[in-house]
């Protein structure tokens, strides 16, 4: 069985073919060039150095490309990664394509449209479930199939679908427990809120940020597609269930230096942001943990500002957890 890049061992060296899903040519201390490279396949990904580049080898090994890696893994700092002796671009005709180096959440896509359709059935607002309904119909598809980023959090294909699943999941325990809670108007935003990313990002091969993305961003973009769905169905716009459901998305980041355009001012928002900002870092912190030895602890945690996390000798619940990348 061939190896996968996250097989290898420190000290190991490795010849293999792998995607390269960042490249930035950059300046060292001596003002040389080289490649900060991001390798993946779908097992995981590892950074490398390409030392001594050139213009035209920025060009060659760029985002995206499908590249033969020989080299070999290494620790630095706390960190894997690869020290590079060669890479060679992958010819079109040598069996390879872009499916094969991503990863994908652990779940079945089939299955998890399948839960979260029954949330939506349990949305008794008219108004938010036909806009969820109509949302999800125009774009289910990239929904299903998209990371829910770049890097930080379920960065893999389907990973959206299954952040939003698992906040649902999340929002159910909430609303049996305090029964103040507006079920519906929870449920709603939990689907809507990241939904905006099918249009931020440019998909699960080489996730990147669209134009769109950069200059206007998630929370914004679904704003409007909620709008532009109320329009459509001849929705009063007016509504306070729509300024509502608008409100859910647009604060749910919940704090002005996070990038949220308004602080959550309803019960419903304020949970919703405190669930996507959980679900996030469970994902991230269980993630970091799977790839760490146990008795050892995690790399630093950007997401969770640099906050290393112990892997304990003993610990069933992780290894009867699924491994999420």
């Amino acid at each position: 069985m061939l190896k996968r890049l996250l097989d290898y061992n420190d000290g190991e060296e490795m010849d293999i073919v792998v995607l390269i899903k960042n490249s930035q040519l950059r300046h060292n201390k001596k003002n040389n060039l080289y490649l900060a490279m991001q390798f993946g396949d779908d097992s995981g990904e590892i950074h490398g150095n390409y030392w001594d580049a050139n213009n035209q080898d920025a060009a060659t090994f760029s985002t995206g490309t499908i590249v033969e890696l020989n080299g070999k893994r290494e620790e630095y700092q706390g960190r894997p990664q690869i020290r590079i002796y060669s890479l060679r671009v992958v010819g079109p005709h040598e069996g390879y394509n872009l499916d094969q180096f991503i990863k994908s959440a652990p779940e079945p896509i089939n299955e998890m449209e399948q839960e979260i359709n029954n949330f939506v059935a349990q949305i008794q607002n008219k108004t938010w479930k036909t806009i969820v309904e109509y949302l999800l119909k125009k774009w289910g598809k990239r929904f299903y199939d998209y990371p829910a980023g770049k890097s930080n959090h379920h960065a893999v294909r389907g990973g959206l679908a299954f952040h939003t699943l698992s906040m649902l999941k999340d929002a159910k325990g909430l609303a049996d427990n305090y029964e103040q809670v507006n079920r519906s108007l929870l449920y709603a935003g939990c689907i809507l809120h990241d939904m905006g990313k099918v249009l931020e990002l440019t998909g699960p091969a080489v996730t990147q940020y669209t134009t769109e993305g950069n200059l206007v961003g998630h929370l914004v973009l679904i704003d409007e597609q909620i709008m532009l769905a109320a329009n459509d169905l001849d929705f009063d716009l007016e509504l306070e269930d729509l300024l509502l459901l608008r409100h859910m998305v647009l604060s749910h980041h919940g704090k002005f230096e996070y990038g949220s355009p308004k602080l959550p001012a309803l019960l419903e928002a304020e949970l919703l942001h405190r669930i996507d900002d959980l679900d996030a870092t469970v994902y991230a912190v269980t993630n970091a943990l799977q790839h760490t030895p146990k008795g050892q602890f995690t790399e630093p945690l950007l997401s969770q500002d640099g906050k290393r996390y112990y892997h304990p000798k003993h610990d069933p619940a992780l290894e009867k957890a699924r491994h999420l990348e």
